[in-house]
């Protein structure tokens, strides 16, 4: 196996997260799931997403449709500040200062 993915069942255990959750969280399509060597496996890169999502549910108690609600408003955030990055740099290309 690669090492850019860890097993599911592994995760699972070691951060005492249901296996259902992981399921809810791919059909809502906040990740996604990889099969390697027959084994359903989690992205490491994908890891700091589930477990923000994770501690959203499980301390939180934030249901499924909360933490997509939440999830498109944090990447609604993340365009606005590329925009809001972008146009700084053209007001300095002009000259502007801020």
């Amino acid at each position: 196996m690669q090492n850019d993915y860890i097993i599911l069942s592994d995760y699972c255990d070691k951060c005492h997260v249901e296996p259902s959750f992981i399921d809810l969280l791919q059909e809502g399509g906040l990740i996604d799931i990889y099969m390697e060597d027959g084994k359903p496996c989690l992205l490491f890169s994908q890891l700091p997403d589930v477990e923000r999502y994770s501690r959203m549910y499980y301390d939180l108690s934030i249901n499924m449709e909360g933490i997509d609600a939440i999830h498109h408003l944090l990447q609604r955030i993340e365009e606005m500040q590329r925009e809001i990055d972008r146009l700084h740099s053209r007001l300095r290309f002009f000259g502007v200062d801020l």
